[in-house]
């Protein structure tokens, strides 16, 4: 049930005109909403989330789930969270995270999708509650649905983050967060559950977003020299790992330096992960902020087009460090020299299906 119009409550509600965007989320009054404070709701059960989500589990937290297809409960029940079909079962949470896959996804949980009876959060939650957002989405997008929480005083915290699956369960995620101060200190609990660190960026959630899609430009572009250069290793008969060991023991000592050209120079290229659908829509989402601000943005066209190569060539389901195997396959290396290869697909998975 919608609490937007027609509430007989008198719980506080932010007054745009005096407060602005970075007042913190009002508390509904004592009586007037019992919210299930010990309850976080969890929408978006992917690799990722499931593993958050498991993780708050873990740490003694009541997480209520949303989930499109029944077929899930049963797992989820499993590792301990209280997963829905409805997601009007999350209306009651003061606090509901949500990592999926797009704008698209978003926008749908955000404010509905009425074709297929989908009640947004923008509606649903009460005045105090917080959307926690920790999807990599635009910053526009990320700008209209903080608008949409403020419009029912909502909290609205821009949270993405950087790191993959095995980094979310290991809790070694770093968190990028924006909105109001208040929310932010209600939502530090979760952080320091999830991640290993977390910057905040102040009260605009939009740049929260424009960090993180900057990040994965840069990480995109290291995958691709990294395939490049230790292609041309193997090529001239160089030990690919004793170039990297050099490298990253010298002047290229970064993360991703060393896991992604640890499974570069080892050849060692698996299914999952950060699939290449998942990283060409961050770039387009890049390339569309470098457009707009008029900053061009050329190695990262480069890796954009690479990425519609290895989809093309049936690798949609591999992690984007098989960068290093387009790379290997454009110097003319040999198959037998690159390593046991995943099956190639023909279908290029919708990017609703990673969630």
């Amino acid at each position: 049930m919608s609490h937007r119009d027609g509430d007989t409550r008198s719980a506080s509600v932010r007054n745009t005109a005096t407060q602005g965007a970075a007042s913190g989320s009002n508390h509904a009054q004592a009586g007037e909403r019992r919210y299930v404070e010990d309850t976080i709701g969890f929408i978006g059960l992917g690799r990722m989330g499931t593993a958050m989500a498991t993780n708050l589990v873990n740490s003694g937290r009541h997480v209520r789930a949303y989930v499109r297809h029944a077929d899930r409960l049963g797992e989820l029940i499993a590792r301990g969270l209280q997963p829905s079909t409805d997601i009007t079962d999350l209306f009651e949470c003061s606090i509901v995270i949500s990592m999926l896959p797009d704008d698209k996804a978003v926008r749908e949980v955000v404010l509905g999708r009425s074709g297929i009876g989908l009640e947004g959060l923008a509606l649903g939650l009460a005045p105090g509650a917080i959307h926690l957002s920790m999807s990599t989405i635009s910053t526009a997008a990320a700008s209209e649905f903080a608008a949409e929480h403020l419009k029912s005083g909502q909290g609205y915290v821009a949270a993405p983050v950087f790191g993959n699956p095995d980094a979310a369960k290991a809790r070694e995620l770093y968190i990028i967060a924006a909105g109001a101060a208040a929310d932010l200190e209600r939502c530090r609990p979760i952080f320091d559950i999830l991640g290993q660190q977390t910057f905040t960026v102040g009260n605009g959630p939009a740049s929260a977003n424009l960090i993180k899609l900057a990040g994965n430009a840069m990480t995109a572009a290291t995958l691709e020299i990294l395939g490049e250069v230790l292609a041309l290793a193997r090529k001239r008969g160089l030990d690919p790992d004793r170039l990297l060991e050099i490298l990253t023991g010298t002047m290229f000592g970064s993360r991703a330096h060393k896991i992604y050209g640890g499974k570069i120079a080892a050849q060692t290229y698996a299914r999952g992960g950060f699939v290449f659908p998942l990283a060409l829509k961050d770039l387009r989402l890049a390339l569309a902020e470098a457009d707009a601000a008029g900053v061009p943005m050329p190695s990262v066209g480069v890796v954009h087009d690479r990425l519609i190569t290895g989809i093309a060539r049936g690798y949609s389901e591999l992690d984007w460090s098989a960068l290093g195997l387009l790379a290997a396959e454009e110097a003319g290396l040999p198959r037998e020299s690159v390593g046991p290869i995943p099956e190639p697909t023909t279908v290029v998975p919708h990017l609703a299906t990673q969630v």
